[in-house]
């Protein structure tokens, strides 16, 4: 499904690039995104912020003030309107991106009145009606999930909780590591096409998101599709240099069936180095880095389903594993909790287990009915606790590698599955 929704966002990201600057923009642009490693990695994702990235490019092209409107590309601001809507009712921090747009239309329409109480106020109180009605069906009471997510996330900062990175952040490292070896073309591209709304637009979407303790690369996303339609225009200005022509708008579309132009070695070692820098990192990321617990869940999966597996202990940093989602079967499973603290200092289950693991494991042993068939943890962790599970009669049954190297915890080598000595008569018998 998100596959489809990314595919979505993919043909938009062309639309809008070009109704901006042209055909020859947008295919460049399309690349861009298609090579980019990090729009390969995240975008298929089941975040949230996947799918609020695909609704952002879908409003920003029905934008009028964001683009002109055209006979192929008519701008819709009641449909742009309904978009931002869902996005933010998805993710309430949309509301960053849609209040700085919101604000540049309202600064160049004409009728401001009509704007606001004809459009903003009717499409938005519909939209935020609809999800407080399908919470309250879901919930069984009344609760404004957008509320408590600014809550908890703005005016509390409640995701410090979850780790903190110093206000430059994201312009230092994090989006441009997003960005990676696009970045000197995508600032080349916000240069020469002066396209100062959607250039202020990232800096003001970085910006507000430096204010914020708690910051990941994924936050920013929506605003990376935008610096990779600078990138294509960096390179149709590229392609544009070595035919000769001055321009490159979409007044001056030039067919590439009739039009074939030879690149300058420029060109294709621009391309080349692009291909050579993000494809090996896309692949890396996706197929092997931090694949253990993945394949650790899957394994297990086909435990359970040949009836090996009684129930299962995650003694790991929670919400490590895909779990159920990739289990698929009605076993009892517990993970470390994390949830946040009201006590401001007080540690969770899975800061407690980490700064202490065999006193943690020896605790929760003593309240145990009845042992889990299989425990999962990291290297790291198992090394600590090879006592424990001696003394608790579990032996390792299989290890699944993990990463190479750290990112934000020590580094977690290996994914080790445990099993008691009752659940391998199993294995054996087999």
């Amino acid at each position: 499904m998100q596959s489809v929704f990314s595919a979505l966002g993919d043909l938009y990201l062309y639309k809008l690039s070009d109704a901006l600057y042209g055909e020859n923009v947008a295919s460049w642009s399309l690349f861009c995104q298609m090579a980019n490693w990090f729009m390969f990695f995240c975008l298929n994702r089941t975040f949230s912020n996947c799918l609020e990235t695909v609704l952002t490019i879908m409003g920003l092209y029905y934008w009028p003030s964001i683009r002109d409107a055209s006979k192929d590309y008519p701008v819709n601001r009641k449909w742009g309107l309904v978009i931002a809507a869902l996005a933010c009712a998805i993710r309430p921090t949309s509301a960053i991106i849609w209040l700085f747009v919101g604000m540049l239309e309202l600064f160049l329409t004409p009728n401001k009145l009509n704007f606001i109480i004809l459009e903003v106020i009717p499409i938005g109180s519909l939209v935020l009606g609809f999800t407080c009605l399908l919470d309250r069906v879901m919930y069984g009471s009344w609760v404004i999930v957008p509320l408590n997510f600014l809550k908890f996330n703005f005016l509390s900062s409640g995701g410090d909780y979850y780790g903190t990175h110093p206000w430059h952040w994201y312009f230092s490292q994090g989006f441009l590591v997003m960005l990676l070896t696009f970045t000197p073309f995508s600032i080349y591209g916000v240069i020469k096409s002066k396209n100062q709304k959607l250039s202020a637009l990232i800096l003001w979407v970085l910006a507000v998101y430096s204010i914020l303790g708690h910051k990941e690369f994924r936050f920013v996303l929506p605003v990376l599709p935008i610096a990779l339609i600078f990138s294509g225009y960096a390179f149709a200005q590229m392609e544009a240099s070595d035919s000769s022509s001055s321009s490159i708008t979409k007044k001056k579309k030039v067919p590439r069936k009739n039009h074939i132009i030879k690149w300058s070695p420029k060109l294709r070692l621009s391309v080349g180095f692009l291909l050579a820098t993000n494809i090996p990192m896309a692949l890396y990321m996706s197929l092997y880095h931090q694949r253990g617990t993945e394949d650790a869940m899957n394994y297990l999966s086909e435990e359970a389903y040949k009836g090996r597996v009684k129930s299962i202990l995650f003694l790991m940093p929670c919400h490590s594993t895909p779990y159920y989602s990739t289990l698929h079967s009605n076993i009892p499973m517990q993970f470390l909790d994390c949830t946040p603290s009201e006590e401001k200092g007080k540690l969770d289950e899975s800061d407690q287990f980490l700064m202490d693991p065999l006193s943690f494991a020896s605790e929760l042993a003593r309240n145990w009915s009845e042992p889990p068939s299989h425990i999962v943890l990291f290297a790291s962790e198992a090394t600590k606790l090879g006592d424990f599970m001696i003394q608790h009669s579990y032996k390792e049954v299989k290890r699944f590698f993990h990463a190479h190297f750290k990112v934000d915890r020590d580094l977690q080598s290996s994914v080790v599955v445990y099993t008691t000595g009752s659940s391998l008569l199993l294995y054996k018998t087999d």
